[in-house]
């Protein structure tokens, strides 16, 4: 076993949840419940219409389908475990189950990251680059940056998760969040933890630093030539296109960069654990409406696709 092969004792760990409070199980459970539905159909119907609706086979669509990919694996991933938390009296999960939690955990917050850059740098090169969009972004650009945002999502997944199992962890076993999730793992470590949150720290900060890095710059790009249109068509268009993934960044690396402030009061694991729920289970959930709700694209897709369903 993985747990014997790193010296650690501790077999199992008990996931405290999201409230120990007796009278929240219940509304609580159904609220979570109800994300999960949501967030399942929401994301699976969504790529379902990008497949079936070929004037929705381009290099935007290609982006968000991939986002509700990952969206809908955040859901299979996070959810049910938490769901487990409502119902039964301890939240137990083995060690190896722990670290596959932790890697795609990561794996998937890492590429959501860089499909979220690719985005940013589709949506400048089709507002600032129009003429040359077809070319520049080429089904094999979009093929390359996808591949490397899931291959720089594993290499990330594979760096925290390696450090993570070479710990050794003797007696404490209560994981203080709803998941198995870096910094909770570090505090129940009985050996040095130094070289992790170093190697944790660079690599996190890295990621965050040129990812939005890259969306900003994008972005001013994008607003300078906005501020150089002259027609109000244009800069409806411009906004139209660009205000969904905006309102999703700014959800994303938000609620990420509150997670991530490293504090150790009671008060802040709580705080942490509110603001990882915003990117682990809300913003999955939201992703498929803030992307369809104002897309003309999506809604003609989706009354084509029912009419089919119907005759």
């Amino acid at each position: 076993m993985m747990a014997v092969e790193n010296g650690s004792s501790v077999t199992e760990f008990i996931l405290v949840g999201i409230t120990d409070q007796p009278q929240l199980q219940l509304p609580f459970f159904l609220l979570f419940l109800f994300n999960y539905i949501v967030t399942v159909l929401g994301n699976f119907c969504l790529i379902n219409l990008i497949c079936l609706n070929s004037h929705l086979h381009t290099p935007m669509y290609f982006f968000i389908l991939n986002l509700s990919f990952i969206d809908l694996c955040h859901a299979f991933i996070i959810t049910p475990k938490i769901l487990m938390s409502f119902v039964v009296e301890k939240n137990i999960i083995s060690f190896e189950e722990c670290m596959t939690q932790l890697f795609f955990f990561c794996f998937f917050v890492y590429s959501e990251c860089y499909v979220l850059t690719s985005m940013a740098y589709d949506r400048y090169v089709a507002i600032c680059k129009p003429l040359m969009y077809t070319v520049t972004m080429s089904p094999q650009v979009c093929a390359l940056l996808i591949s490397g945002s899931y291959v720089l999502g594993f290499v990330s997944a594979m760096v925290h998760t390696g450090d993570m199992v070479r710990l050794t962890f003797c007696d404490a076993n209560i994981i203080n969040h709803y998941m198995c999730d870096i910094f909770p793992l570090l505090q129940l470590s009985c050996s040095s933890t130094y070289v992790n949150e170093l190697v944790d720290s660079i690599l996190v900060s890295t990621t965050a630093v040129m990812s939005t890095l890259i969306i900003f710059i994008s972005y001013v790009l994008i607003l300078s030539n906005i501020l150089h249109m002259s027609s109000s068509q244009g800069w409806s268009k411009a906004f139209s296109t660009c205000g969904s993934h905006m309102i999703t960044v700014a959800l994303f690396y938000g609620s990420g960069i509150c997670t991530h402030l490293k504090t150790s009061s009671d008060d802040s694991m709580g705080q942490r654990r509110f603001f990882s729920v915003v990117y682990t289970n809300i913003l999955p959930m939201l992703n498929p409406f803030i992307y369809s709700l104002r897309n003309k694209d999506v809604i003609f897709a989706l009354k084509k696709t029912m009419k089919r369903i119907a005759n």
